[in-house]
């Protein structure tokens, strides 16, 4: 039987590490946020004959497109990035590299036009936010409501803010490891990550209330006095069924993120990540935090 109460100092270490990292990684880099929210006007084309950064750049210098971003992507397409532009001056662009590449062995074919005033980025983005408040403060309520009965050693509002120290701890590592993305490879952070952290959060407390609830099923059996015995029961009995989950989770996103397209490729290993730390918090992370909380209440 896994004594996760004895190896609790480990775990809380680890944690400690990975999470303080991760605040310093976005104090330092911050994250990429893309035109979802930040505004601005995204243009994806596709050639059978795919030119260079700098040939597009030079071509469209004379229109003074301000902070023009050029990214090659894969099957031979470019996404153009820059700030809010009418329609009249995306046809003037498309038309310009038309004139410039297109050819009877090189045809240019419009894939995708993104385009998002400042007013809806703003919008975009806290609605994000309370979107996140929100579901937090909802997991509270639902989990103090839920442990009302289990007031001893722990009062159960505990549970619920036990269950946010951990779903925080799975998010920040989360965006402290696309910071380093988005710094070095340029991975932007636009709706889909938003979704993505909102599914972790999901994922990671719906596991966390599933070891809880065995917790509380092993104190009404064992009582007050053998806390830390319901503790370590409760986790090796939800154990194998939380390992499952998350390996059958983490095969289809797996599939996703290798074989799926380049629209979901990074949508795809936030979820990987997240679900992952989701796992190793219920286990290793929440269910010693409750063990400290008593001991706390001790002293």
């Amino acid at each position: 039987m896994l004594d996760i109460i004895k190896y609790k100092k480990i775990s809380f270490t680890l944690s400690a590490i990975l999470v303080g990292t991760s605040i310093i990684l976005l104090l330092i880099f911050g994250l990429n946020l893309g035109i979802d929210f930040t505004g601005g006007s995204l243009i994806q084309l596709k050639f059978d004959q795919r030119p260079s950064v700098e040939q597009v750049k030079d071509t469209l210098e004379p229109m003074n497109l301000g902070s023009l971003r050029v990214q090659p992507t894969e099957e031979n397409s470019m996404i153009l990035k820059m700030e809010f532009i009418e329609e009249e001056t995306h046809q003037e662009i498309v038309k310009r590299l038309r004139s410039e590449f297109a050819s009877e062995n090189n045809k240019i074919t419009e894939e995708r036009v993104n385009t998002i005033g400042p007013a809806i980025s703003s919008e975009l983005k806290e609605n994000s936010i309370y979107a996140a408040v929100g579901v937090i403060l909802a997991i509270i309520g639902y989990i103090a409501y839920t442990f009302r009965r289990v007031s001893k050693p722990v009062a159960s509002w505990k549970y619920g803010l036990t269950a946010i120290f951990a779903l925080v701890h799975d998010v920040l590592i989360t965006m402290g490891v696309f910071a380093v993305l988005g710094y070095w490879l340029k991975v932007e952070i636009n709706i889909p990550f938003a979704v993505a952290m909102l599914t972790v959060l999901g994922y990671s407390v719906n596991d966390t209330i599933v070891v809880f609830d065995r917790i509380r099923e092993k104190l009404s059996k064992l009582g007050v006095a053998k806390f830390k015995k319901s503790i370590i029961e409760g986790v090796n009995d939800t154990l194998v069924r939380s390992m499952n989950t998350s390996f059958t989770t983490l095969g289809v996103l797996f599939a996703l993120f290798i074989f799926g397209g380049n629209s979901i490729h990074f949508f795809s290993l936030a979820l990987i990540i997240g679900i992952g730390l989701g796992t190793y918090s219920s286990i290793f992370l929440a269910s010693p935090l409750l063990y400290t909380w008593k001991k706390l209440k001790s002293y």
